[in-house]
């Protein structure tokens, strides 16, 4: 499995179409970046087209995260799915 961070362009979509909590960025756990993509589509985008992706990281070190937001608002990043934000992993 492998942890991917990715953070969105939303300059270009108006802010009813930015799923909740994922302004700062998304974290996603998948055998590789074809199952995360279809993982953000699926459970976050709720099938829909996904924004702009302005910077990805591929097996991201969740240490470098936000301290005082992702850390202690994330489940544990070692199944396959949705890790932060919460609440996209059903």
């Amino acid at each position: 499995m492998i942890r991917y961070w990715f953070e969105f362009d939303f300059t270009s979509t108006g802010i009813d179409s930015i799923p909740p909590g994922i302004q700062i960025g998304c974290g996603v756990t998948g055998h590789n970046y074809e199952d995360v993509f279809d993982i953000l589509r699926d459970k976050v985008f709720k099938g829909g087209e996904l924004p702009g992706i302005r910077r990805m990281i591929e097996d991201v070190n969740i240490e470098t995260l936000d301290q005082g937001h992702v850390l202690p608002n994330m489940l544990p990043p070692i199944w396959r799915g949705v890790w932060y934000p919460m609440g996209y992993q059903y």
